[in-house]
């Protein structure tokens, strides 16, 4: 069922198929910490910033949509929350929905995302007059049928693993020491690559961008360099370790390191990195000069060299850290 015959797809408007509200909660982003999820303008963790110390007042089984922020970032919430008047907007069904229904329709939603960025949000009334795609009946109204079975045939067998806890959770950072990265690695950028130097193919084009770990596409080319088992940082901090082929355009810093560090190090290390990303954004964007001043603090020997062993052992030991 990968491969939709979208002839049997018709236009809708959001507004015909949800109530577009806002929420009337108070800003809760200092409130005491409590179970009540609160949802704001975030593309991670569905939509959750905080859990707050207060009374559910949005109903489950609703879609939430960041209208600023993580523009258009969407999310199906299963049990009662509270959410952002300023951040989110809340779809609540005109139809009979369920979770796989929700989730078929936050896929489709956030296909439109593109449209919108910091410079355009995604008010009340642009959502109302979104128009997506969905499969359609021969009566030309929306299979939700289709759409229940579909997301159904994606479950898959979760990951296991032998590991119960982590062993080694509590850090004593006051005994790390700090490293400017480009101690620990020489860095290159990404090439530009315009459409004409780029074919369909299988390996991962990256640029900047959270989601998808910044997979922009699958291409071959032969004017751009193919790295491996390296980590990326984009002009907006995100870090990321890749174990595969991949090339990438020149939003993306290519780390390579000057020691023979295991993929378990790297893994700890992009960690590390991505704690300072929060001092990047589109009004200060990660560039070269940032990375040669940019200072991490790692696990050291008594040497004051740093404890490689130590990370991979710490990545080894986390839950899932044997399916690695």
């Amino acid at each position: 069922m990968n491969n939709f015959d979208f002839t049997k797809w018709s236009e809708f408007l959001l507004k015909d198929l949800f109530f577009v509200t806002t929420s009337k909660d108070a800003n809760l982003f200092n409130s005491n910490a409590g179970s009540t999820p609160y949802v704001s303008a975030s593309s991670e963790n569905n939509g959750v910033t905080a859990y707050v110390d207060a009374e559910p007042t949005q109903k489950p089984n609703t879609l939430t949509i960041a209208r600023n922020g993580s523009v258009g970032s969407t999310f199906y919430q299963p049990q009662p929350y509270c959410a952002s008047p300023d951040d989110v907007r809340i779809l609540t069904p005109k139809f009979e929905m369920n979770i796989y229904i929700g989730l078929f329709f936050k896929t489709i939603i956030e296909r439109e995302k593109f449209r919108y960025a910091y410079g355009r949000k995604l008010g009340t009334k642009r959502i109302q007059n979104m128009v997506i795609r969905l499969p359609s009946t021969i009566d030309s109204n929306p299979d939700f049928k289709f759409m229940e079975n579909y997301t159904k045939k994606l479950n898959v067998k979760p990951i296991t693993t032998m590991q119960a806890k982590t062993q080694n959770s509590s850090f004593v950072v006051n005994d790390w020491k700090e490293f400017y990265l480009n101690d620990l690695f020489c860095f290159e950028r990404g090439r530009r690559l315009t459409k004409e130097n780029r074919f369909a193919g299988d390996i991962p084009l990256i640029t900047a961008g959270f989601q998808n770990q910044g997979v922009a596409e699958y291409i071959r080319t032969d004017v751009c360099k193919l790295y491996s088992n390296k980590i990326t940082i984009d002009m907006f901090g995100n870090s990321f370790y890749r174990g595969y082929d991949f090339y990438c355009d020149d939003n993306i810093l290519i780390l390579i390191d000057k020691n023979n560090i295991s993929l378990y190090a790297k893994l700890f290390i992009v960690t590390v990195i991505n704690v300072d990303k929060y001092r990047y954004s589109y009004g200060k964007q990660y560039r070269q000069k940032d990375i040669c001043n940019h200072i991490i603090k790692l696990p050291v020997k008594s040497d004051g060299s740093p404890d490689w062993a130590y990370m991979e052992d710490y990545i080894k030991s986390l839950p899932y850290g044997d399916r690695i």
